[in-house]
């Protein structure tokens, strides 16, 4: 009964400095990607984010911008042929304008898509304080993404989205997320690919690439021209079909 007693402690205490090593790894992987993104002071002092971008989907270029309003809002706008494409989110709900599904009205967008997206309005918040915004994090471990090591982290929102989140393990920087969410009435994996991280004037770093794939449907590459920070943003942008 003895050895028996000692065999169940011993296990126990195994899995107790188990636990608390993958909690050191996975706070010391946050804090270093906090620190390669600027730093906690820069990110909690940015209020707004402006960004002026190109976007290349199915062979045709188009110019777009996004405004982010940290924690109210995020609204993107982007022309192509001369047809206005909007997405919009806000802490209350998102809208759109998809003149390639068939109406160029805005109109409420589904909750799962929703869902997928609203992390966009809080700027550098999935990680920094992340036990104060609800979200349950887990290091999954360490893997090969192509040629690259990552660490893969797994995020459940409150809203119970699962996105997974690879940290290459030499920068530490985010070079992809991966989550399922609905498109246009399909379930589809939604994978971003993000590179080409530069330090931008006012501190903040910012991937200069970001390709998005919706399944095997399509994908589209986002390239940053320019961003501006802490410029006074009107909420009333976020309004239901406002093109502004």
């Amino acid at each position: 009964m003895k050895k028996l007693t000692f065999n169940l402690l011993s296990i126990l205490l195994v899995l107790v400095s188990f636990t608390q090593v993958q909690a050191q790894t996975l706070d010391e992987i946050i804090a270093k990607n906090t620190a390669a993104m600027g730093g906690k002071d820069k990110i909690q002092s940015i209020t707004s984010i402006k960004m002026e971008n190109t976007i290349e989907v199915m062979g045709n270029e188009s110019e777009s911008s996004t405004i982010i309003l940290n924690g109210k809002g995020a609204k993107t706008i982007s022309d192509f042929n001369g047809q206005k494409m909007v997405q919009c989110y806000t802490d209350k709900g998102g809208w759109m304008i998809n003149p390639m599904a068939g109406s160029a009205d805005a109109a409420v967008m589904p909750e799962d898509q929703y869902k997928s997206g609203k992390s966009q309005i809080n700027i550098g918040a999935t990680f920094l304080d992340y036990t104060t915004k609800g979200n349950k994090v887990e290091l999954l471990g360490k893997e090969k993404l192509q040629n690259t090591d990552v660490y893969k982290v797994k995020v459940t929102t409150p809203n119970n989205l699962t996105v997974f989140y690879y940290f290459d393990a030499t920068t530490f920087y985010v070079i992809q997320t991966s989550t399922n969410s609905e498109m246009m009435g399909q379930q589809m994996e939604v994978i971003t690919k993000l590179s080409d991280f530069q330090k931008t004037e006012f501190g903040y770093v910012l991937p200069k690439t970001t390709t998005v794939s919706y399944g095997d449907q399509f994908s589209l590459v986002i390239k940053l021209k320019k961003a501006e920070f802490n410029l006074p943003v009107d909420t009333s942008i976020f309004d239901l079909g406002n093109l502004k």
